[in-house]
């Protein structure tokens, strides 16, 4: 009789990871736990930015992990970014957070839709440590509705002259080059708004103040500022008017992104539940003997490994996506959606079993309660998942 695993393959399933993968995940672990797990709670505190343990992360190819060898990455897929996103984040939520924007939100756009020239010249120092990107599309009257930005970018000669504000940057008070999206042709509305790799230390950028937050502390965050900024045309990334295009195909890949972010921060809020489970005790008896806490870690268990299998069969769907151009929309969504009301549960729950001691800064729980709260906010909120999802699956057409 044929194994499992046999049969699995025999009708086109397996749920085991490759043996590269294994080996990526293990060191990608080992090195979280080591030399960032340690250090999370004081970057939480002081709100201070990472930099020591970022370019730890850079050298080690975290910053690059899907970009080709040629553009200085690791050259890996999808699933091994989803699987880094995870353990790193499992570590601390805001390290996770800077490595995704730079893998998904900067990288993947220009390398997707980037000239040679763009790639060699703003991918390759990001992919490497030695510049930070950053993804603007977000503005202070437009979040949800990513097609009322108010941003523009006027043609004049060689050049485009950017006016606008941007809000809720991640990284951008750290980052050298960000890609930008503005309006060239405002009548178009989302057809009209084109994209731009903008190089921050050029007069008309300026930054505002960095955003104090409830979670993900170390990742910074700002707004920033374009006044008659001018960029050049061969900065633009795309055509004019392909901007919307290229922020939402950008979103449909960070959103793997954020899945595996929750994933790991869930993680961790559950292993540290069923820790303290087995070591606490009241009325004489270790708490996880008691039914009510036994039905909290089970709970926990289904939603953080359905959350996960979601997560990677969205990363599959996206690697398989650069063979065949189909679309992984449904799949990020859904893995989006419910990666990060899961975490939001899951570190709820790791609350209530820790008791007192989880509304303690003392324990970690704490701070996964509060870093899992954004992963249902940032790129695409979950009522917009939930629009999403409903118009892949009834057929509707969809701007988002």
């Amino acid at each position: 009789m044929s194994s499992e695993l046999e049969l699995l393959a025999q009708i086109g399933l397996n749920f085991e990871l490759s043996e590269e993968h294994r080996m990526f995940q293990q060191v990608v672990r080992e090195f979280a736990q080591k030399e960032i797990a340690p250090v999370a709670a004081h970057y939480d505190e002081t709100g201070e930015f990472p930099w020591e343990t970022v370019r730890k992360m850079a050298a080690m190819g975290l910053m690059g992990i899907e970009v080709p060898e040629a553009y200085g990455g690791q050259g890996l897929d999808a699933i091994a970014s989803a699987l880094a996103m995870i353990e790193i984040a499992k570590a601390d939520a805001a390290h996770s957070t800077v490595m995704s924007v730079n893998n998904t939100l900067f990288c993947f756009p220009i390398l997707t839709f980037g000239t040679e020239e763009q790639k060699r010249k703003y991918v390759t120092p990001v992919a490497t440590g030695q510049a930070m990107g950053a993804y603007a599309l977000t503005e202070p009257q437009s979040g949800s509705d990513a097609a009322g930005i108010r941003t523009r970018a006027v043609r004049k000669g060689d050049v485009y002259i950017l006016n606008g504000r941007k809000s809720w940057i991640t990284n951008g008070p750290v980052a050298d080059y960000i890609v930008v999206f503005a309006m060239t042709d405002p009548e178009k509305k989302h057809h009209g708004i084109s994209a731009f790799i903008v190089e921050t230390d050029r007069p008309g950028f300026s930054r505002g103040k960095k955003e104090e937050k409830l979670g993900i502390r170390a990742s910074a965050t700002c707004e920033i500022y374009l006044d008659n900024y001018e960029c050049p045309v061969e900065n633009r990334l795309g055509e004019e008017g392909e901007g919307f295009k290229i922020a939402m195909t950008t979103l449909d890949a960070g959103r793997v992104g954020i899945a595996a972010q929750a994933v790991g921060i869930a993680e961790a809020a559950y292993e540290a539940a069923l820790a303290w489970a087995k070591q606490r005790e009241a009325f004489g008896r270790k708490i996880g003997e008691f039914q009510a806490i036994q039905w909290k870690l089970a709970d926990m268990r289904v939603k953080l490994e359905a959350a996960r299998l979601l997560t990677l069969q969205a990363a599959w769907k996206r690697e398989r996506a650069k063979r065949t151009g189909e679309r992984y929309t449904l799949e990020a969504a859904m893995a989006k959606l419910f990666a990060s009301e899961a975490a939001q549960w899951i570190t709820y729950e790791a609350i209530q079993i820790h008791g007192g001691m989880g509304y303690s800064r003392e324990m970690p729980v704490e701070r996964y309660f509060r870093d899992a709260r954004i992963t249902t906010i940032y790129e695409g909120t979950s009522e917009i998942q939930r629009l999403v999802i409903a118009r892949q699956i009834l057929g509707l057409k969809t701007s988002l």
